[in-house]
């Protein structure tokens, strides 16, 4: 008998089933049935033109009411003379005062035509638990103006603080969290390279499973404006017979850089001797780290602008191996290259794998590359749903907004070109932004529409990063835009049952990153994994959110820590927050 709510195509698609093997605690089972198939891809599209928003998904804008309003600056509004002002800034939510609240962290950049200091370096927004956030930076010690990119969070220490990385065009920034007030550490950690690097999406990863968290940072492009030209001034220059920005296309590739934790306040550059440089330079954007295949080893996959995306997958003595193309992940379901952007993950429909959406450029689809089997991918966009909109994606996001127990998806979107509104060719600087509710077997429903009234609104969307705001253990979601106050969402859709878990490591690193958990509930199992980065430039809360449908609690709850061991919790009473502390 199917348990309540479980439809024939959740029973007879692919499915998770908890297992207990000594070094494994995923078993696949799959029916290959083409008449299910078939009937459940059918009866998904007719359920997505029929359904609406019958599950009354609604969103509401809370940022000024919040005293979340600071503009962030990054270049030139009314038009760009070089790439450097196109791309804008990323968020990061987590709790920096650890007073069990979370706060808010927004880059921020210049323009090419005033001084540095006068430009706020970072926006700092700290949690009063009373509905109002006051911005702290300077007086918090985050003062480093410049053309800062995206940031990324973790204790790298394991001293009890999460700390704080920057990425910049020029020189990134690393700042010790000493218990609510940030130092500039970046010289005594051996973190500053030589020259002029363009940063970009970054992540914290412990790699080698020693319990310290190492970084991870993509570059974009080995930029020197001294000699790079202008709009109009080369064939390449020119898009759609309007003069823009040069770039990346025609410009120097970057290349990525590993710095390995030593575990006394230090980092090595280990990016030749990991496999990080082998594949050769890239227009390395949007970082995620996550363990792609299942093997208790976190994998790195980067969104990459007119280049082949990467994919190094981790081979447990200290390197990785780049296999995107072989994966699957590298280009289009038409092996084209496309402008990637933005990265999120989310197991989308229940197989026990981690699939990715990447966004992209104007006048092409998301990706969706559903994991098949840990180690191929196929892209699924154009069949899932996510085709109704050809806009410029940014920064995404899985989260479960309406609590059925499916991630739905969440995209930011905004052009690159300011002066494209004054031209004549039919789209616009400002984009909406993009919800899909997930319907289950890897079918999205587009209620862009219905989401409320914030998705009718344009805007120049960037970096985006979800977390729990109010403390009713339910995530906003948070936008970055472009010479603009940042927008926050408030979900205000009807609640189900969820529980939140929120970790953290004693051997392994303390922010648990790279810790995978799954739900049992009302017949129903998810997954989710603790990611460093994600989105474009941006870090979600570590936090882990399962929406349980009408389950008045999790049957169990199974958590693989980093160094590989289990822990298993059973009878989780549904509507809390869990805390849970590796056992030692």
């Amino acid at each position: 008998m199917d348990s309540p709510g479980v439809t024939a195509c959740e029973r007879d698609g692919p499915r998770l089933r908890s297992s207990r093997p000594s070094n494994d605690i995923f078993t696949l089972v799959r029916k290959s049935q083409v008449s299910v198939l078939y009937g459940c891809v059918l009866g998904a599209l007719l359920t997505a033109i029929l359904l609406g928003n019958s599950a009354g998904v609604r969103f509401r804008e809370a940022g000024p009411d919040w005293g979340i309003t600071g503009r962030t600056t990054y270049g030139n509004p009314a038009g760009n003379t070089y790439i450097l002002e196109s791309t804008g800034n990323g968020v990061a939510v987590f709790d920096f005062n650890s007073d069990g609240r979370n706060d808010l962290l927004i880059t921020n950049g210049t323009r090419l035509d005033v001084t540095t200091e006068t430009v706020p370096g970072l926006f700092l927004y700290r949690n009063d638990g009373q509905g109002h956030f006051t911005e702290t930076a300077a007086t918090s010690g985050l003062v480093a103006p410049g053309w800062a990119q995206g940031t990324c969070v973790a204790d790298y220490d394991n001293d009890g603080y999460t700390d704080v990385a920057v990425t910049y065009y020029g020189t990134n920034k690393l700042f010790h969290n000493t218990g609510g007030h940030f130092e500039d550490v970046s010289k005594q950690a051996r973190l500053q390279a030589e020259g002029t690097r363009w940063g970009t999406g970054c992540v914290w990863l412990d790699y080698d499973r020693d319990g310290f968290v190492d970084l991870f940072i993509a570059n974009y492009v080995d930029l020197d404006l001294a000699h790079t030209p202008k709009p109009g001034q080369r064939s390449d220059c020119v898009w759609k017979g309007m003069p823009v920005v040069c770039g990346p296309v025609g410009l120097p590739k970057a290349h990525n850089v590993l710095y390995r934790n030593r575990g006394d306040g230090t980092f090595e550059d280990v990016s030749s001797r990991a496999g990080i440089l082998k594949p050769g330079g890239r227009f390395g954007l949007g970082v995620v780290s996550a363990d792609f295949n299942n093997d208790g080893w976190p994998d790195i996959y980067v969104a990459c602008d007119q280049t082949p995306s990467l994919l190094y997958e981790n081979r447990h003595d200290g390197t990785f191996k780049e296999r995107a193309a072989e994966a699957g992940v590298a280009y289009n379901a038409d092996g084209r290259v496309q402008s990637g952007m933005g990265v999120a993950v989310a197991d989308v429909d229940g197989n026990g794998f981690l699939d990715i959406v990447k966004t992209n450029f104007s006048g092409d689809l998301p990706s969706l590359y559903l994991n098949e089997d840990g180690h191929f991918f196929h892209d699924a966009a154009q069949e899932s749903g996510l085709g109704a909109h050809q806009l410029l994606g940014w920064g995404t996001a899985f989260v479960d907004a309406d609590e059925d127990g499916r991630p739905d998806l969440i995209i930011a979107n905004g052009h690159v070109y300011p002066d494209i509104d004054r031209s004549k060719l039919g789209e616009t600087y400002r984009q909406q932004t993009l919800f899909y509710r997930n319907l289950g077997n890897g079918k999205f429903a587009d209620l862009t529409a219905s989401a409320g009234e914030p998705f009718r609104v344009l805007r120049p969307g960037r970096g985006l990063a979800t977390g729990d705001l109010d403390g009713d253990g339910r995530p906003e979601i948070v936008i970055v835009n472009m010479n603009e106050p940042p927008t926050v969402l408030k979900n205000e859709s009807p609640r189900g049952a969820w529980i939140r878990l929120a970790l953290e490591g004693t051997r392994s690193n303390r922010s648990a990153i790279g810790a995978l958990v799954t739900v049992e509930a009302g017949g129903r199992n998810q997954m989710a994994e603790v990611a460093g980065g994600g989105s474009y430039y941006s870090q979600n809360e570590f936090a882990l959110y399962f929406g349980l449908g009408q389950a008045t609690r999790a049957d169990e709850v199974t958590i693989r820590w980093p160094n590989g061991k289990l822990q298993v919790i059973k009878n989780v009473a549904a509507n809390r927050t869990i805390h849970v502390r590796e056992p030692q």
